[in-house]
């Protein structure tokens, strides 16, 4: 079960780039963002009603609901999507890749697990294998207050979602459903976007172009709901920090696809780092015998 929820994570949000690319032509992020996540919650809460699993919660659990909301479901997509304007998609995904380190510190400040010893080499050699796949990309000779700016904003995307992973995991200590949880907060991320977008004047009018369409339903039924309820069982049953290493691998697939789609030349660089990445995750999760 935990391979099969891995691969699924792995493959589901390393596929949606194609989605949020395709969506970036025809409407500004706030109004991607918002329709996505309305109709993930939309569709998880009528399926968990009309199948009477919808679990009650009480006030103190909607309000934890709500810090998850602004952690995953809203401000952190918001400071990824406006990171791009600054940095390049390589240099974004490494910087996604921190969440394995995040997650284990928070993990260990906040409920005391300690990561195993196999964690740190193997995470170290995840996080230099993204820097080398990406290195062609990282020109660092031309950062600017701009780009710094956008590194900020995705250090800041990428914590918030390290913290509504343990969000997630006081939750299902509290024994909450994965699928209600998720519901309630992507409803309350909803409703948080459609604050901003009233704040800042970006209008919600659903764009009706069939690649907006197309992708809006990919990125909310697979990447929101499918993902999102794979992916933090994932944490339950792994916990935060291994979970976490399934940031590492979503370039490798976006990478494969863009090679046969797009024609992406692979350079030496990304091969050992490709290498490096899949030697990190086999040290993590290979568990040798007595």
């Amino acid at each position: 079960m935990n391979v099969l929820l891995y691969v699924a994570v792995v493959l589901i949000w390393g596929t949606t780039w194609i989605g949020i690319t395709l969506q970036s032509a025809y409407a500004p992020p706030l109004t991607a963002i918002f329709w996505r996540f309305a109709i993930a919650a939309l569709v998880l809460l009528m399926g968990l009603a009309l199948t009477g699993r919808l679990q009650r919660l009480r006030w103190r659990d909607h309000g934890f609901c709500v810090l998850q909301s602004l952690c995953v479901f809203s401000l952190n997509f918001v400071c990824f999507y406006t990171a791009v304007r600054y940095i390049n998609s390589g240099l974004e995904s490494v910087i996604f890749s921190m969440a394995v380190f995040f997650n284990a510190l928070n993990a260990w400040l906040f409920f005391g697990q300690k990561p195993h010893a196999r964690f740190l080499p193997a995470a170290c050699m995840g996080l230099l294998g993204i820097v080398l796949l990406f290195w062609h990309e990282l020109d660092f000779g031309t950062w600017q207050l701009g780009q710094l700016w956008g590194i900020g904003l995705a250090m800041l995307g990428t914590y918030g979602f390290s913290l509504g992973n343990m969000l997630s995991v006081r939750h299902q200590k509290h024994g909450l459903d994965v699928f209600s949880t998720n519901a309630y907060a992507m409803l309350y991320g909803t409703v948080i976007l459609a604050g901003l977008a009233w704040v800042f004047d970006v209008g919600l009018a659903m764009p009706l172009q069939a690649p907006f369409v197309w992708s809006l339903l990919y990125l909310a039924l697979f990447g929101s709901v499918i993902g999102f309820t794979a992916y933090f069982t994932l944490v339950k049953r792994l916990g935060a920090a291994q979970s976490a290493y399934t940031t590492l691998l979503f370039p490798l697939v976006a990478l494969s696809i863009s090679t046969v789609w797009e024609g992406y030349q692979w350079h030496v660089a990304a091969v050992v780092g490709m290498v490096l990445i899949l030697a990190g995750n086999y040290l993590m999760f290979h568990k040798p015998k007595a």
